[in-house]
């Protein structure tokens, strides 16, 4: 003890810093090889599109401008008259996928295009053709007149694990074979009008001309197809998001063989089990799918299934959460028979339900017209009945409309004019066809017991949880 006593200063700052700075390139990994064996069969993708069709899509906005691939990604282009003089040229990557010339791409880099023209790794150029896109799952398969082309290696998107290092090459604003690196942030992301795919979330740098670029993993396997960022400004924060591989490639057959691209549908409205929800249908842990609707001589009406079933299992798969469902649902081929579980007034059953297929045909919203209301009553809502035309518009012959809210009410999203049609209490749930019906079980309620209300708006049903006594 003495002796480490009359260490020197100097001396002890030296073992300190020796033993805090780790060995070099220590838990680094190195990506060179990757590159080097996997860079060959990435490819720079530019098309060419009248000057009239962008300039007027976008007013003000330059192809280089970083907001500009934002844009056309997500915002609807009006339709304007071509022009006849100039092209303009989009960028995008892909990577090749046969050594026959097929390529893998996103579907927003070639929409639209009037020409589209592949430069490989060694500088070679070839014009492309259409195989198929899918704009639902952003995938296209495009082919290049050529053979023997260097091709990628597939992974294992399931095999991924959060915090695992992952690289992508591709060409943000043009600059060809760009590599960057990060780690997955999270899997199985839905995204708004996004729920058929469970994206893989990285902070891997991504920016415009990224989009239909490989990801790797470090065994230098494409695990997934750069697609999307989320961004204030248009170019990268941080939050990157890929198509997983393994749905990319089922798309692609499909496109490969039939041209297009089928998706199975049950035919049910759902929404996210909250605690809140939970609690008041008696499931022991909030997880499923809540139905909130189900679809008129639908699959899911066939086969038995009722507005609030919770979904837990499709196909022998857990269905966590609400997302989970539409992902296993559309990657179902229709007509298949497949096995289903949900829960119903406590108790699990078990259903058979032979798959449709799904469309983006909607159904067109509706809303009901505002009535005078009686009295406020212990969930904070003046509710009235339905008038005659209300229930026409609605298309039901049940529920009370609510006229207005309090404050308790209003932390459970309720707002005026939403249709209640059924009462859910410890699991059980009541339908109600007067406002009588609704006074009856409200007054029952003790104070404190969680509920929820299904509640009609906008044309679509959803379950809102909220407790008693405000």
């Amino acid at each position: 003890m003495n002796g480490i006593r009359a260490w020197p200063g100097a001396m002890v700052l030296a073992v300190m810093l020796f033993l805090a700075v780790p060995a070099t390139g220590a838990d680094l990994p190195d990506f060179t090889v990757l590159v080097e064996r996997q860079g060959p069969a990435v490819v720079n993708i530019s098309t060419t599109q009248s000057e009239g069709d962008k300039a007027g899509a976008f007013p003000g906005l330059e192809e280089s401008d970083p907001m500009f691939d934002l844009f056309r990604r997500f915002i609807p282009k009006a339709p304007v008259e071509p022009r006849p003089h100039g092209d303009n040229r989009s960028l995008g990557s892909g990577f090749i996928i046969s050594g026959d010339g097929y390529i893998l791409t996103n579907a927003h880099v070639i929409e639209d295009a009037e020409e589209i023209f592949v430069r490989l790794a060694d500088k070679r150029e070839y014009r492309a053709k259409v195989i198929g896109t899918d704009r639902r799952s952003d995938i296209a398969v495009i082919r290049i007149d050529a053979t023997g082309l260097p091709v990628v290696v597939m992974g294992q998107p399931d095999a991924l694990k959060v915090g695992e290092w992952v690289v992508a090459i591709g060409s943000p604003f043009g600059f060809e074979h760009s590599v960057t690196a990060g780690i997955v942030s999270a899997k199985g992301r839905s995204l708004p009008d996004e729920n058929f795919v469970p994206f893989i979330q990285t902070d891997v740098a991504i920016n415009p001309g990224n989009s239909g670029g490989p990801l790797f993993n470090l065994k230098g396997e494409v695990v997934g197809i750069n697609s999307q960022i989320y961004s204030q400004t248009g170019g990268f924060m941080g939050l990157s998001f890929a198509i997983p591989i393994d749905v990319a490639m089922d798309m692609q057959d499909q496109l490969r063989t039939a041209g297009i691209v089928r998706r199975g549908r049950i035919g049910v409205a759902i929404q996210e089990v909250t605690r809140g929800l939970a609690e008041s249908f008696g499931l022991p842990s909030a997880e499923g799918a809540l139905v909130s609707a189900v679809e008129a001589g639908s699959p899911a009406e066939q086969a038995g299934l009722q507005q609030g079933d919770v979904i837990l299992r499709f196909d022998g798969k857990t269905v966590a959460s609400s997302s989970d469902l539409p992902r296993l649902v559309a990657a179902t081929r229709p007509g298949a028979t497949l096995g289903l579980q949900a829960y119903r007034d406590g108790a699990e059953h078990s259903f058979q339900v032979t798959v449709g297929e799904w469309s983006d045909d909607t159904e067109p919203a509706t809303r009901s017209s505002r009535l005078p209301a009686p009295m406020v009553n212990k969930l904070g809502l003046v509710v009235a009945p339905l008038t005659e035309a209300a229930k026409r518009e609605l298309k039901t012959t049940e529920g009370v409309v609510v006229e207005r809210v309090s404050d308790g009410a209003n932390r459970a999203d309720l707002e005026p004019g939403d249709v209640v049609t059924a009462i859910v209490r410890a699991g059980r749930q009541t339908k109600l066809a007067s406002v009588e019906d609704f006074d009856r079980v409200v007054g029952e309620l003790n104070d404190g017991e969680q509920v929820s209300l299904l509640v009609s708006r906008g044309g679509g049903k959803s379950y809102v949880s909220l407790r008693a006594g405000g």
